[in-house]
């Protein structure tokens, strides 16, 4: 059995007269140690379907089950007990503004009956693992934002838990310091061997962070997959509409303007691996005769494994243009015309 297994769970809020299905009919299983991502757009259910692994939201119908533990239907007491094996790391740190760091940590100690005498111990321990050992005393308006993740990221992991779920961790930080954060949660899973799950609407965390991913719209998940293969091939409309805004080719305005003086096609193209499209483009415009110019291209690593992107703009008589984006269909593994 999975570590967590979330088995047709919904969930649904009576506002007034009406019930709004907020997650609906999720089955999702999440392996030990692996770093499992949910992704999608606000008011998905994201945040509501990872609040029924630790109980804080009782699903409607279905069960979630974790290490074994009915947590629909544990007791008061065993549903505690359970807890005290998932920490939780919240996207707006969750600090209390009037005690210090180590105070902060403290609190969460106690709660799970860590002994008093060795508490002091465990706080250095948990801000070395954060890189904060030396903001013992500190209190969280001296922290910068990423700092105050740090720490919560070290109060999470206070109890030793087994799960970490994090609700949209980075997406109060910028750019840089959410990498950092990133990377602090990767050497985390890798060093303490804890399962992560983790929900975001942000797909640079996807690629550098998960495993494997489950995408979100309107309480249902449209697709289950590993994070390489939700950037190479992308099923669901979702998908597809996340995807693409990560992966973008999109070309400037002032070349867009050219652009649009020349009869031709622009295209997006993405393909698996580092090698270079150099022969395949060659190949194409040689026997359809057409010219192919490379306006863009990048290519970006998932689970290091490589995605190219390309955009080029095909110019030549009709037939022949149509005849190139038919072959580049055929040996190209996405192709997008793209409207100028």
């Amino acid at each position: 059995m999975s570590q967590i297994e979330i088995n047709d769970v919904s969930v649904v809020f009576k506002d007034h007269a009406q019930a709004i299905k907020a997650v609906s009919n999720v089955s999702l299983s999440i392996e030990k140690a692996e770093v499992f991502g949910i992704v999608g757009l606000s008011g998905a259910g994201k945040s509501t379907l990872v609040r029924t692994i630790n109980g804080l939201q009782k699903p409607t119908s279905g069960h979630v089950i974790v290490d074994g533990v009915n947590i629909t239907q544990a007791s008061k007491k065993r549903l505690a007990q359970a807890r005290q094996k998932m920490g939780f790391i919240f996207q707006n740190f969750n600090l209390v503004a009037n005690r210090t760091i180590a105070q902060n940590i403290a609190f969460a100690l106690t709660a799970g009956g860590y002994p008093k005498e060795k508490q002091a111990d465990r706080i250095n321990e948990l801000l070395g693992l954060v890189g904060l050992a030396d903001r013992l005393d500190n209190y969280p308006g001296q922290l910068s934002g990423g700092q105050k993740q740090r720490v919560g990221i070290a109060r999470a992991l206070a109890n030793d838990p087994d799960i970490l779920l994090c609700d949209e961790a980075t997406s109060a930080l910028d750019t840089e310091t959410a990498e950092e954060i990133v990377e602090i949660l990767k050497d985390i899973n890798e060093r303490l061997h804890i399962t992560i799950v983790f929900i975001t609407h942000q797909l640079e965390v996807a690629k550098r962070l998960f495993d494997r991913v489950a995408v979100m719209e309107d309480g249902k998940v449209v697709e289950q997959t590993t994070a390489y293969d939700l950037f190479a091939d992308p099923q669901s409309a979702m998908s597809q509409r996340l995807v693409g805004r990560f992966l973008d080719t999109e070309v400037p305005d002032e070349v867009r303007f050219k652009l649009r003086k020349t009869p031709g096609q622009l295209l997006s193209l993405r393909y698996r691996g580092e090698d270079s499209l150099d022969p395949i483009i060659t190949k194409i415009a040689t026997e359809t005769g057409v010219d192919v110019n490379i306006l863009q291209g990048r290519i970006e690593y998932i689970q290091s494994r490589a995605i190219g992107v390309l955009a080029v703009f095909v110019t030549g008589e009709d037939s022949a243009v149509q005849q190139a984006i038919t072959q580049f269909k055929a040996q190209v593994d996405y192709v997008r015309a793209v409207t100028l």
